[in-house]
């Protein structure tokens, strides 16, 4: 069966005869981007010259757009794949079902005429997230290790929400956190009915507005460039200013700072310091969360991708203890 589906040393995760995610291999004539994030986007140029067809959803090409330009999609024939819709190519079926992930995350389906299934999660959180059933799963393992667990997971919102109003007390909040991650506290707080201006930087501002488009509620947007911008942070005003986290430096450091980070298993909120904390909201599932959804998917050979996490083969071993299946991590390292 590993003829069927394997990930490549270059993080290619190939599924049947035709399709390549989240990296260029030139064996695939279909090139699929899972999400707007770096690491699934690997050759996306040279996809874009020797792929017969590059497919996403309309969100990830839209935030693709705002990240790298408009024009890194240029040159290549970009056909984009709305949930549940089905694109045929030969004798193989392509279907894209959404994953909590980010904006547009999408897992892959595969199958050939004798109904053999393909799937590959891409990277998600298991709350919202369909369990598609498999006869090869492909699966993210970030928090692949027993150890990484979130006991709390249903406090997070509440907690960040709180911290938040307590940080409003002082004046200006700031929020940091990459691309996707900034944008799901933006809805958080404003469901919340949180009622404060969201300063951002440009580029923060135009991701959020992609996700305006499709749907989100990101709140009262203000460019951080503007005269009323300027003046609300250096006033340290009542407001929530968000910013990526490889800003975090450029802040002074009395500012009342929220970090929203994954890696945090002991508790929803840790206080690191005088008025900065860091949110345990992550965007993928836990160790546990991983484990239910091959329970629930019932595959008969589970690929974890060692590509892009290190506890790819820890996730393996487990999965083949626990459902007597077998099991590897790919590439073997």
């Amino acid at each position: 069966m590993f003829t069927k589906a394997t990930v490549t040393e270059r993080g290619a995760i190939l599924l049947g005869r035709s399709v390549a995610c989240d990296a260029f291999d030139p064996s695939k004539p279909l090139r699929v981007v899972t999400h707007a994030h770096a690491d699934h986007m690997n050759g996306l140029r040279q996809s874009l010259r020797n792929s017969e067809k590059v497919l996403m959803t309309k969100a990830t090409k839209d935030l693709i757009g705002v990240l790298e330009s408009t024009r890194c999609l240029a040159g290549g024939n970009v056909e984009t794949l709305n949930y549940g819709k089905t694109m045929v190519y030969e004798d193989e079926q392509i279907t894209f079902f959404r994953a909590d992930h980010i904006l547009g995350a999408a897992q892959v389906q595969v199958e050939d005429a004798e109904g053999f299934r393909i799937v590959n999660t891409g990277d998600f959180r298991i709350e919202d997230t369909p369990v598609l059933p498999a006869d090869i799963l492909v699966m993210e393992a970030t928090y692949g290790s027993p150890w990484c667990r979130r006991a709390f997971a249903k406090e997070v919102k509440n907690q960040l929400v709180s911290i938040v109003e307590k940080g409003l007390k002082h004046g200006t909040v700031y929020i940091f956190g990459y691309h996707g991650k900034l944008q799901e506290v933006m809805q958080i707080l404003s469901m919340k009915g949180l009622e404060v201006p969201f300063v951002v930087p440009e580029r923060v501002f135009h991701v959020s507005k992609v996700c305006e488009e499709h749907g989100m509620n990101v709140g009262s947007l203000m460019l951080s460039d503007t005269k009323e911008g300027r003046e609300m942070l250096e006033t340290n005003s009542t407001c929530v200013a968000f910013h990526h986290t490889s800003s975090k430096n450029r802040i002074h450091e009395n500012a009342f700072q929220i970090t929203v980070s994954g890696w945090e298993f002991n508790s929803a909120l840790h206080e690191v310091g005088d008025k900065e904390y860091i949110i345990a909201l992550s965007d993928h599932s836990d160790f546990y969360e991983l484990i239910e959804y091959v329970k629930q998917s019932k595959p008969k050979l589970v690929i974890t991708d060692g590509f892009r996490a290190a506890h790819a083969q820890t996730l393996a071993k487990e999965i083949h203890k626990r459902f007597e299946i077998p099991a590897v991590a790919l590439p073997e390292r």
